[in-house]
C-alpha cells in the first residue's frame, strides 16, 4: 500500500464514528471509554474482542451473525482496519467499533470482567525466543486478558503457526487451563465450529492457497 493511500485512510479514520485512536498517553492515563463501553454502544450486550484484528474481518462478520453482541477490534495499524470500519458504517452494524492501540495495553482500555469473548486471529508467532515477551498468548499476556474477561469468558486462537498452536497448548496445558476445542488443521475437523471455517481472513485465505494447514484453540482461563 502506497504512502499516499495509507494517508488517506488514516485520515478517512478520522472521520470515522465507529474509530476510537487515542494516544499512547491517552490510554495510559485516563482512557474515556474503560469499564463504559455499553455507554459507547448505548447497551448492554455481551462484548467480543478481535485482538490484532488486521482488515477486521471477524469482528465484521460476527457482527453481521450476532446483532445482539457488541465487537470491538483491535490494532495498531489503522490503514487496515479501515476496510472494516468503512465496511460497518456502510451495512449500518451499529454493534461494531475499532480501538488503535497496542494489543499490550488492553488493560487499559477494559474494565475488570467488560469483556465476554476474545478472538486472537494469525498473531505473529515470534518465534526468535529473546522475542517470547511480544507473543500474545504469553503468561503475561493471558494475565491481561483474564482481567478483563468475565469469569468463564473464552479465548480463542486461530492461526496457520504450528509452532504457536503448540506453544499455546502447552503452556495451557501447563497452567492447568480449561481447554475446550484443540486440532491442528481446523479444516479436516468434521465438526469444527461454524465461525471457524466460515469466515476466513485476507491472510488466511493466502495460507490456504499456499496448502496451510490452519490451526484452532479455544480455551477458557481458571
Amino acid at each position: 500500500m502506497g504512502s499516499k493511500n495509507k494517508l488517506k485512510r488514516f485520515n478517512e479514520n478520522e472521520t470515522f464514528s465507529n474509530v476510537i485512536q487515542p494516544t499512547r498517553e491517552e490510554m495510559t492515563t485516563a482512557f474515556e471509554w474503560k469499564g463504559k463501553w455499553a455507554t459507547f454502544f448505548k447497551n448492554n450486550h455481551p462484548i467480543t474482542l478481535e485482538l490484532g484484528c488486521g482488515k477486521g474481518e471477524y469482528t465484521i462478520d460476527l457482527a453481521r451473525k450476532y446483532p445482539n453482541r457488541n465487537f470491538i477490534g483491535v490494532d495498531i495499524k489503522g490503514a487496515r482496519f479501515w476496510r472494516g470500519a468503512k465496511t460497518a458504517l456502510e451495512e449500518g452494524l451499529n454493534n461494531v467499533a475499532f480501538l488503535r492501540t497496542q494489543i499490550e495495553l488492553v488493560e487499559y482500555a477494559f474494565g475488570t470482567n467488560e469483556i465476554d469473548e476474545i478472538w486472537i486471529t494469525f498473531p505473529d508467532p515470534q518465534i526468535k525466543y529473546k522475542r517470547t515477551k511480544h507473543r500474545m498468548t504469553n503468561p503475561e499476556f493471558l494475565a491481561k486478558y483474564k482481567n478483563i474477561l468475565v469469569e468463564g469468558g473464552y479465548i480463542n486462537l486461530k492461526t496457520d503457526s504450528e509452532f504457536m498452536h503448540g506453544y499455546t497448548l502447552g503452556l495451557l496445558q501447563g497452567l492447568g487451563e480449561d481447554i475446550v476445542f484443540a486440532h491442528h488443521d481446523i479444516y479436516t475437523h468434521t465438526e469444527a465450529p461454524e465461525e471457524v471455517v466460515k469466515t476466513q481472513t485476507f491472510y488466511e485465505k493466502q495460507y490456504l492457497e499456499q496448502g496451510k494447514a490452519i490451526t484452532y484453540l479455544k480455551f477458557r482461563l481458571q
